[in-house]
């Protein structure tokens, strides 16, 4: 194992845009932001988005939320001691975003405005669904083919984008596909046809989310499939919230028949200091049972995992739960794995 991330090669040097899905209550915008941090502690400029509005990042960077710019939420100190690259974040609006194509395209702004008001734009993207995800990934298109030469413009060494859930993703990244009967020429097919080729550039990478049950990991395969058809370039799978392993191979057998030595235990607690009665041993012994029991459940998973063909890492759970240091706890962990 390398002694610190600096040591470690990035596994996805070149990509430009990371977009990261995962079936709900995997974690998918903490490993998100995680991602963003461990990029910027090599130095990059990294653009952290969501798209589903519901102000994740703001929530995990313990920030007010986020309006429709792109603001600066932290800078990330570098693996080897040096100055770290910014994270900027924006939450992405389907109406702002729609305003802001309506100004570029067809320089409606004020009209536009006028139009957010009448409620067209939300009637539009309701019937449209379609138009709504090219509006979205259209956005983060621009960001990642920004000119560093623009005015005012700000260049990023990567986007992350905390992307719709795993059963959605592939639906999402096929711009081209929801706009077939619906926008055949024009401006907006244009914006998709670029976005499109994008997504399935080598520039892009899908990285999936799971945890070790059969749901999450089926849906990971399952979403594997789906952007393998779809001719989207697939990521890595990062297995989040993973508990230690407490006991060895042969000490899990003996718990799982019943077979742990029950005095050696004992000893073992008296040794420092802790009273022993048979209530207390018999229920340490139905623990570490059900320990051994839920590590076998979860090693058939990893065995799934290691099946699907695709580079993996691994994110322990953090017991005191999610907060900015545990972020940059993880941050450091993806680099250390290669991932960022």
């Amino acid at each position: 194992m390398p002694d610190s991330p600096a040591d470690t090669a990035p596994d996805w040097d070149g990509v430009r845009l990371h977009v990261v899905t995962g079936k709900g209550g995997t974690g998918k915008s903490t490993v998100a932001a995680s991602l963003a941090l461990g990029l910027a502690s090599r130095g990059a400029t990294v653009l952290l988005c969501e798209a589903e509005g519901r102000q994740g990042i703001a929530q995990l960077f313990d920030v007010p939320p986020l309006p429709y710019e792109e603001r600066r939420i932290v800078a990330g100190p570098r693996s080897d001691g040096g100055q770290g690259g910014d994270v900027y974040a924006l939450a992405i609006d389907t109406e702002e975003a729609l305003l802001e194509y309506l100004a570029m395209y067809y320089r409606l702004g004020r009209a536009g405005r006028a139009l957010d008001r009448f409620g067209v734009i939300d009637f539009a993207t309701t019937i449209a669904p379609g138009v709504r995800d090219v509006l979205l990934t259209g956005k983060v298109y621009e960001a990642v083919h920004r000119n560093r030469r623009s005015k005012d413009a700000r260049h990023y060494d990567a986007v992350v984008l905390d992307a719709p859930p795993t059963g959605r993703i592939a639906q999402f990244l096929n711009v081209n596909n929801e706009l077939a009967g619906l926008a055949k020429v024009g401006p907006i097919r244009s914006q998709a046809d670029n976005v499109t080729t994008l997504l399935r550039s080598g520039l892009t990478r899908v990285h999936l989310v799971t945890v070790l049950e059969d749901m999450p990991v089926q849906e990971t395969a399952d979403g594997i499939t789906e952007l393998r058809s779809g001719h989207l370039p697939v990521g890595g799978v990062v297995v989040n919230m993973t508990r230690p392993v407490e006991l060895d191979e042969d000490e899990r057998g003996a718990a799982m028949t019943g077979t742990l030595d029950a005095e050696s235990l004992c000893a073992d607690l008296e040794r420092v200091g802790v009273s022993t009665t048979d209530l207390l041993v018999s229920d340490l012994l139905d623990e570490a049972r059900e320990h051994a029991e839920r590590r076998a459940l979860e090693d058939e998973q990893r065995k799934r995992i290691a099946g699907l063909g695709v580079p993996t890492y691994e994110l322990q759970r953090l017991p005191d739960g999610i907060d900015l240091g545990g972020l940059y706890e993880l941050a450091a962990e993806l680099c250390r794995q290669g991932m960022a």
